[in-house]
């Protein structure tokens, strides 16, 4: 996980290393509504801080940041509007010095243990995955942004693996009853290996590439823009609100929103 965060954060990074500032560069609208490039690099630091904090001051965190979550001083877009005005040489650097001490911090961290977060505490190898995760959507961000198309890694596992983990929290988030189906999950990975979750042979089932899921259970991309394939209405009804993230259900994006192609 060490090794695999870090060359997400070096794919990241090179897509803004050289950005300049202004319209071209660090203040280029990103398909979130509202925010920029600068907006996806804020939002990373900060909680890559907030991570470092829960791992190596899990009291501290609690007593102080817990209490900032409820009245508001922590939100996505009160973040984004707080260092909206740095420059981008600047938040480069604490997006790297933020990284740095994150790797650091979960190297030397039992996988197993227990750290607390916004939501519910979780363990030191789950928090490091959504690291991963949000390093990997908010890169999609930029990289559309950009116009730059990224090529595939068998990282997206870790993506994949919180998207179908959190099935239960996106029924919760949407306030719907979580079934007791099972649903089976099986994607083609980068490399034509196969992943598979829950069990075989149930009559809910997506099936397609590992690319395409990860996009959508990230909403990153319109299902419609997706060649996911969905048997069984469970199935149907938890692809039409999956997310990945924590916090309230997003926005998504539109069908056709990118020109209505399939990754």
């Amino acid at each position: 996980m060490i090794t695999d965060i870090e060359a997400e954060t070096a794919d990241l990074r090179s897509l803004i290393a050289e950005l300049p500032d202004g319209p071209a560069g660090w203040d280029a609208p990103t398909p979130a509504a509202g925010w920029a490039v600068r907006d996806q690099i804020s939002h990373l630091a900060f909680f890559d801080d907030a991570a470092v904090r829960s791992a190596t001051d899990p009291d501290g965190f609690t007593a102080e940041m817990l209490p900032m979550l409820a009245d508001g001083q922590i939100s996505p877009d009160t973040i984004a509007e707080r260092y909206r005005s740095m420059p981008g040489t600047e938040l480069l650097s604490w997006f790297d010095g933020a990284r740095r001490a994150l790797v650091a911090a979960f190297a030397t961290i039992d996988p197993s243990v227990r750290v607390p977060w916004f939501g519910l505490p979780m363990s030191a190898a789950s928090s490091l995955t959504a690291r991963i995760m949000e390093t990997w959507a908010h890169g999609q961000d930029i990289a559309d942004a950009l116009g730059v198309t990224r090529v595939p890694s068998a990282r997206l596992r870790h993506v994949a693996h919180i998207g179908v983990g959190a099935r239960a929290f996106s029924y919760m988030a949407n306030g719907l009853e979580v079934p007791e189906e099972p649903v089976r999950v099986e994607l083609t990975a980068p490399g034509a290996a196969l992943w598979t979750w829950g069990p075989d042979g149930v009559p809910n089932r997506v099936t397609g590439t590992a690319h395409d899921f990860c996009l959508l259970v990230t909403q990153r991309r319109h299902r419609d823009d997706t060649a996911l394939h969905v048997t069984g209405p469970l199935a149907d009804q938890w692809l039409s609100i999956a997310q990945a993230f924590a916090g309230p259900p997003g926005g998504g994006r539109t069908a056709g929103q990118f020109d209505g192609g399939v990754s």
